[in-house]
């Protein structure tokens, strides 16, 4: 499986040769969705909390007496089976963090790289730089390589000057290729990868 390697102008300057095995047969999306959805639980911050009968405020003393009234034996003001009291197995700050086998998520960023490659969205140009810093000219960059809406960049160590022109670009984001997941891949319309970053890659998920 061969993809064109193209420059900042679309113009083609070679070609990669794709592994079959990474980017060929079927796309296993259990495996994306495994990893989408442990990222985003670790993401989750666990801050709920309610109130159980120790701790809500009050109902210190007993609120009737024992016996004799008629009514039922109650000790607390505050328990839950009054208004105002406290909640009974309520949540409880707590982390949502899991973790998954690392075979799960090589296999799972293998996938949506497959994925995107398959449906034509993998973009390989020779290199990603800016040579004036400017948000405009970044822009024109990535509408040359036919990329809108939301875009991930990948190189193996981006240029702080080229990070720097597209962080205000709305919907584009630029990860390493050691740091990439299979839900960067999987949130993007296009995928743009430099031709060091999908080899190291390659080498990384083989």
């Amino acid at each position: 499986m061969k993809i064109d390697i193209v420059n900042g102008k679309n113009e083609k300057v070679g070609a990669l040769e794709l592994s079959d095995e990474l980017f060929g047969g079927r796309v296993k999306t259990d495996l994306i969705w495994e990893a989408v959805v442990q990222e985003n639980a670790s993401e989750r911050r666990g801050t709920h909390a309610t109130k159980n009968r120790a701790l809500v405020s009050g109902g210190g003393i007993k609120p009737y007496k024992q016996k004799g009234t008629g009514r039922p034996q109650v000790g607390s003001s505050r328990t839950p089976l009054w208004r105002k009291g406290g909640t009974v197995f309520g949540p409880q700050p707590r982390s949502y963090h899991f973790d998954l086998p690392k075979k799960v998520r090589r296999g799972a960023l293998r996938a949506a790289l497959a994925a995107k490659a398959q449906d034509g969205a993998l973009i390989v140009v020779d290199q990603l730089t800016s040579e004036d810093r400017k948000t405009k000219s970044s822009a024109e960059l990535l509408k040359r390589l036919g990329a809108t809406g939301k875009t991930l960049l990948i190189d193996v160590a981006p240029e702080d000057g080229f990070a720097m022109s597209i962080r205000n670009l709305t919907g584009v984001k630029v990860v390493q290729s050691s740091r990439v997941t299979a839900r960067d891949v999987m949130d993007t319309a296009h995928v743009i990868a430099t031709k060091d970053a999908l080899e190291k890659l390659q080498e990384a998920l083989g």
